[in-house]
């Protein structure tokens, strides 16, 4: 930003994204000075560097933004859906359809059932139980991960 920029010349662009050209650092020191701005470095991967004429407090605001935004767009996060071995049928169609709904938004859905005690003994029950939880589920499937035991059964499925 500013002096600490130590290119002997930079391609300028205004506040309004159009580029000026390229100029020695001082001369586009200057500009931005006249009209009350700063000279902000966006890239020196590229000769000469990109600056940008702009306030750095405005500058900071629009990359903030940037992040925010990003961060709303990406999809394919993991949803989690809790499964017990006494779980009602009806109680496993209601999360079924929640995990439609996550599925066709493009998240992953891991399903965990947790096994407590004498249940650890019945894993292949729990099993079986997955396998009809995922037959509730209407949209196609496939399975990203397989099954993996910690303190009970996880499996990790994805819309097709």
């Amino acid at each position: 930003m500013n002096d600490w920029i130590k290119h002997p010349s930079v391609r300028v662009i205004d506040e309004r994204g159009q580029q000026l050209g390229v100029f020695p650092i001082a001369e586009a020191l200057k500009m931005a000075r006249d009209e009350n701005m700063d000279l902000i470095e966006i890239t020196d991967k590229v000769i000469p560097p990109i600056c940008k004429i702009i306030d750095y407090g405005k500058y900071l605001y629009q990359q903030e933004k940037k992040k925010k935004e990003h961060k709303t767009q990406q999809k394919g996060g993991v949803k989690a859906v809790r499964l017990g071995l006494a779980t009602a049928k009806h109680d496993a169609q209601i999360k079924a359809k929640k995990a439609e709904e996550f599925l066709t938004k493009g998240n992953k859905i891991k399903i965990e059932m947790v096994l407590k005690g004498r249940e650890k003994a019945h894993k292949d029950i729990a099993r079986q139980k997955i396998d009809e939880f995922i037959a509730m589920i209407s949209l196609e499937t496939i399975i990203d991960q397989e099954l993996k035991s910690s303190r009970g059964i996880i499996i990790i499925i994805r819309k097709k």
